[in-house]
């Protein structure tokens, strides 16, 4: 390991970390919240790209699908994204910040392990804000065609003539 430093007195471990954080700031900017690994990306209107962020992980975190992209819980909250209600949403996050602060960690967001953010999240599930974030997720994440493929899902079937012409018999596990 080398510990030599640089005339500035930073180590190299400490110089690749920052230049880490640094390439983070280009994913979350202002007003725009972009994908380091994939193909996509969202503007903000209203909320912060860091109150976004910690939405869209927040999302992930309450209905917690392994198949399902980060693309689709982004969409999923982007419906918070409003000049009226950014003002609780953002009151909401930070309490959600403050509880991961009292938990130890630097911030929700900050927090590494998926089973301490669901920890946070229990302490806080009987308040207004989850409960308005947990209700809006329902429709916001499960209503978008594009995933529904991914749980074997085939869309309605009215316009198809129904059930007994499409997808009654399709059980083959019994």
């Amino acid at each position: 390991m080398d510990t030599t430093t640089s005339p500035k007195g930073m180590t190299r471990r400490q110089l690749l970390s920052r230049a880490t954080a640094a390439g983070a700031a280009f994913v979350v900017g202002a007003g725009f919240m972009a994908a380091p690994d994939a193909a996509w990306a969202v503007e903000m209107k209203a909320l912060s790209p860091e109150t976004f962020a910690t939405l869209t992980q927040m999302a992930r975190d309450v209905y917690p699908h392994d198949k399902v992209a980060d693309e689709y819980y982004a969409a999923a909250v982007q419906m918070y994204d409003t000049n009226e209600g950014a003002e609780g949403i953002e009151a909401g996050i930070a309490a959600l910040d403050d509880a991961a602060r009292e938990a130890g960690f630097d911030s929700y967001l900050g927090t590494l392990w998926e089973a301490d953010r669901v920890k946070i999240l229990r302490g806080m599930e009987d308040t207004d804000f989850f409960q308005q974030i947990r209700s809006g997720l329902v429709t916001g994440l499960y209503n978008q065609k594009a995933i529904w493929p991914i749980f074997g899902y085939e869309g309605e079937s009215y316009s198809e003539g129904g059930y007994i012409n499409r997808g009654f018999d399709d059980i083959n596990w019994l």
